[in-house]
């Protein structure tokens, strides 16, 4: 049932960044990427999985998906979008905009656009960059996504993290350049600062009620939808483990993998979900 604390009335965005867990970027050290064909991908299982938990709730989601595992995986990215799902972009190689030039970059997001469009026939209008790597330091990169063609991006939070980040930035949905709408991941304003509040490692390190919570909080104080997102490889406990990760790393990768496909049937059962362009008008509008 739904959460009490969350107004029946607001549906928030509920959205997967689709990759496996060899491609994340605090692994990229321990993994070379020339060693990606050689690994057993268990993305597909594991998306099957969030698309029952989906199914079960009722609710329709986003899946940002990585254009390398698309063409390894078309039939997963068909029945993502047959089930009434909305398909984005997570770029073609899961490479951070900061690590690219901006051809490379340009080039990278409009080779995922393409893949993907030409496996489901539907236009692919929303992006996410890897670790949410668009900040002050490239903003160059926003007028790619809008020359590559996508209608709005997901690739800024405003909180304060050492790998990404941008604290200054709007909290909800805003015009980045002309055409484009940006919607950062969901914070709660508390005092001067945000609080990160819309899911990956801090939903599974955070006990599931204080996350409620939390997206309760932008719901019914802020009166505004919030956005989630997650990854596959979030709800694998049994992924194997790569040695010699660095006690940091290691720490934000695996806390609670096995506790978080119920919290994530939970967070369905407490609130409404949507996919982003149902959610957020904004996206509407920019088109």
């Amino acid at each position: 049932m739904l959460d009490m604390n969350a107004p029946a009335d607001i549906r928030n965005a509920f959205t997967v960044d689709v990759e496996d867990y060899f491609q994340v970027s605090a692994l990229a050290p321990y993994i070379d990427r020339s060693r990606w064909d050689a690994i057993e991908c268990r993305v597909e299982r594991n998306v099957d999985r969030i698309l029952g938990l989906l199914a079960d709730s009722g609710n329709r989601a986003t899946f940002f998906t990585l254009g390398w595992i698309a063409e390894r995986h078309p039939d997963m990215v068909r029945r993502i979008a047959a089930a009434g799902h909305e398909i984005a972009s997570h770029g073609t190689a899961h490479l951070r905009a900061t690590d690219q030039t901006p051809a490379e970059f340009l080039d990278d997001i409009t080779r995922a656009k393409k893949v993907l469009e030409d496996i489901t026939g539907v236009e692919v209008r929303g992006y996410r960059a890897p670790s949410f790597s668009i900040g002050h330091t490239n903003p160059w990169a926003l007028d790619c996504v809008a020359q590559a063609g996508y209608r709005y991006s997901s690739s800024i939070y405003p909180v304060k993290h050492d790998h990404y980040g941008m604290p200054d930035a709007p909290r909800f949905p805003f015009a980045s350049r002309d055409g484009l709408m940006e919607v950062p991941v969901t914070t709660v304003r508390v005092g001067s600062r945000n609080l990160p509040a819309g899911g990956g490692g801090y939903f599974r390190l955070l006990p599931y009620a204080t996350s409620r919570w939390l997206l309760s909080q932008v719901n019914k104080r802020d009166r505004k939808p919030a956005m989630f997102y997650c990854h596959p490889w979030e709800i694998d406990a049994d992924q194997p483990r790569v040695p010699g990760v660095d006690p940091k790393s290691r720490f934000r990768h695996y806390i609670n993998l096995h506790r978080t496909e119920g919290r994530l049937a939970r967070l369905m059962r407490d609130f409404r979900w949507g996919r982003m362009d149902e959610v957020f008008p904004e996206i509407a509008r920019a088109a």
